[in-house]
C-alpha cells in the first residue's frame, strides 16, 4: 500500500468520502486534477457522483480524457466508482454523451415503468460471478450502497465482475484487465466496502 495513488479531481462531489476511507486504511494518495500528476502516478481512482456529460465535459477542458486512456493502456491499475463506472464506456443515454471508450458498450437509464424508483437508491445486493484478486475476504451477497439513475451496459458479459437486481438485473461491478469499476460507492458500503477498497490497494494488476 506504499505506492503513489492519483484521486482524480474533476470538479464533482463525493471526493471527501473517497479521502476519508482511504485514510482510514492508511493509503498514500493525491487528489489532482493535473494530467501530469496523473501519468506519473502508479495507480489510479475515479470516482464522484452527477452526470456523464458534465464529468466528461470537465476532463475533456482539463485534458485528463487523454491522461486516463494513457493511463489505462499503460497497465496500471485503475478504479472507477459511480459515474467513473459509467465513462468508462463508449456512449451514454443521459444527454447523449460520448464517454471515454475504454470498455466496449453504453450507459443505459433504468426504466420508471417497472415498479422500482428512480434513482435507485440505498443497499442492494451484488452477485459476484467470478474470483478476482479485489474480491478476497468479500462475503458471497454483501450488500452495497447505491446512488444513481443509469447503470453500465458492456458489450461482452466477461467484462460483468458483478450483477445487481433493481427491476432488472444490471452491472453492477466491471473488471478487465488492469481496471475495476463499481456502479456502487464502496466508500459508502462499511465494511464490505473498505474491504473491497483495500483489496484494490493490495492488488497487483
Amino acid at each position: 500500500m506504499t505506492e503513489e495513488l492519483a484521486v482524480v479531481d474533476y470538479g464533482a462531489g463525493n471526493l471527501k468520502s473517497v479521502q476519508n476511507a482511504l485514510a482510514h486504511l492508511s493509503a498514500r494518495f493525491v487528489v489532482t486534477s493535473d494530467p501530469d500528476t496523473l501519468r506519473h502516478s502508479q495507480a489510479m481512482i475515479f470516482p464522484g457522483v452527477g452526470e456523464a456529460f458534465s464529468a466528461m465535459a470537465e476532463i475533456k477542458r482539463t485534458g485528463l480524457d487523454q491522461a486516463i486512456r494513457e493511463f489505462y493502456t499503460s497497465g496500471r491499475k485503475m478504479l472507477g466508482i459511480c459515474i467513473g463506472c459509467q465513462i468508462i464506456m463508449d456512449r451514454s443515454e443521459e444527454r447523449d454523451t460520448t464517454c471515454l471508450g475504454l470498455i466496449p458498450g453504453s450507459v443505459r437509464r433504468f426504466s420508471a415503468g417497472n415498479g422500482h424508483k428512480v434513482p435507485h437508491m440505498g443497499w442492494n445486493q451484488v452477485r459476484f460471478v467470478r474470483p478476482h484478486p479485489m474480491l478476497r475476504g468479500i462475503t458471497e451477497g454483501s450488500s452495497f450502497y447505491f446512488v444513481h439513475s443509469y447503470y453500465p451496459a458492456p458489450e461482452r458479459e466477461d467484462d460483468v465482475e458483478g450483477w445487481t437486481e433493481y427491476g432488472i438485473v444490471f452491472p453492477s461491478m466491471i473488471a478487465r484487465g488492469n481496471l475495476v469499476a463499481t456502479q456502487f460507492h464502496l466508500e459508502k458500503s462499511g465494511e464490505a466496502g473498505l474491504r473491497l477498497l483495500s483489496g484494490f490497494l493490495e492488488w497487483k494488476a
